[in-house]
């Protein structure tokens, strides 16, 4: 059974098939952890809603000048 190259060749892909999947697992948990400690939907850092906001203003200010 040993001596047969086509067990041996079976266990090389085997073997191969088997780390690629682990780490593929492995990735996927990590990807998996860091979208749940993301923020909730919904809920925008500060900083972000201060910039959005600067924007708007700014987007405001020059509709006015446009006016005047």
């Amino acid at each position: 059974m040993f001596q047969k190259t086509d067990f041996w060749i079976g266990l090389a892909v085997g073997a191969v098939a088997g780390v690629f999947g682990y780490r593929f697992m492995q990735e996927r948990q990590q990807q998996m952890a860091a979208f749940q400690q993301t923020a909730p939907a919904g809920e925008l850092p500060l900083a972000e809603l201060q910039r959005q906001k600067e924007e708007l203003e700014d987007l405001i200010a020059a509709q006015e000048a446009k006016k005047n």
